[in-house]
């Protein structure tokens, strides 16, 4: 079961940078700055170092603060956290598959539950609530904070001394933002893959950062590409400057909650930002049928990756 629930992490680190390298690079593509070769190597490495140096507060959160695998027996804590991981990872490489970018941090935290549930552990419901209030203001945070950003910067790019060295400046922040957006990422997102195999007592945090990240450079370098055309091209047409606005207000608000220790939605951040800056060209400048797709994959989210769980674990007690 131990095994089983290396390989599922595994699983879900891969289909992790395959869904969420978008979140990173996704905006930069789009603008016409950055090519797709390039954007893919600075997540790998950003991630990596994010997920190293930055992770261990909400792996604790995933391991412990949902269900307490660390006080259940060593046989249910491994089932349960075989459970979550593959029924997280199934649903996020499903939206993939689709190019929807949906939340690893609201599959896994939707697959831990579950797998309690079927298992009649205790779940602790107030820890629950406080994620998914959080969960609420990520892209509303990242919206307000591009909407009030963008026309500062903009006033900032007009004045005299600004014009002239203006558009490489763009695209250095440009780079900088999604340097500073990958390592927050990673930081915050490792422990949707690892975060159970703390809880086990089998892995240390410092471990569980280690082998998520390798599994995310995985996922990014293989199937990367396929969200990044959603987010980059196809919610809303982005300029260089709209680009660098939509990145610092992204980064922000998820380094925020990583130092909280609170898993958000680094796919919620970066296109609630998207829509608030895009919104600032018109209500028509936004593409509102795709965004109603994209909010109505956030919202079954967690259902679907819980019932996965809950189901792979009530078929693992019956016959096994």
């Amino acid at each position: 079961m131990l095994l089983l629930a290396l390989l599922c992490s595994l699983y879900m680190g891969w289909s992790m940078g395959a869904n969420d390298a978008a979140n990173c690079v996704g905006a930069d593509i789009g603008s016409g700055v950055m090519p797709l070769k390039t954007g893919i190597i600075i997540t790998c490495v950003f991630s990596f170092l994010g997920a190293v140096f930055l992770g261990g507060q909400v792996i604790k959160t995933i391991g412990k603060g949902i269900v307490p695998l660390n006080t259940l027996p060593a046989d249910q804590a491994m089932l349960i956290a075989f459970a979550a991981v593959f029924g997280a990872a199934t649903w996020v490489a499903l939206a993939t598959y689709w190019k929807f970018p949906v939340s690893t941090s609201h599959s896994i935290v939707g697959g831990v539950a579950g797998a309690g549930l079927a298992c009649h552990t205790t779940v602790i419901w107030e820890k629950m609530l406080h994620i998914v209030v959080c969960w609420i203001a990520t892209p509303l945070g990242s919206a307000v904070t591009g909407l009030l950003l963008y026309p500062c910067l903009a006033w900032l790019f007009r004045l005299r001394f600004l014009r002239k060295s203006g558009e490489k400046l763009v695209i250095i922040l440009i780079y900088l933002t999604s340097v500073y957006l990958a390592f927050t990422w990673g930081g915050n997102d490792v422990a949707n893959a690892t975060g159970v195999l703390t809880g086990t007592g089998q892995f240390s945090p410092n471990q569980a950062a280690v082998i998520g990240a390798l599994a995310i450079i995985f996922g990014v370098a293989t199937w990367g590409h396929r969200v990044i055309e959603t987010v980059g091209f196809h919610i809303t047409n982005l300029t260089p400057l709209m680009t660098v606005t939509v990145e610092i207000a992204s980064s922000l608000n998820v380094h925020l909650y990583t130092v909280w220790g609170i898993p958000v939605s680094t796919s919620h951040s970066i296109v609630g930002a998207i829509c608030g800056v895009g919104l600032m060209s018109g209500l028509k400048a936004v593409n509102l049928r795709l965004a109603k797709d994209i909010f109505l994959t956030w919202a079954i989210t967690p259902l679907v990756a819980g019932c996965i769980s809950w189901l792979i674990t009530r078929l693992v007690l019956l016959f096994w």
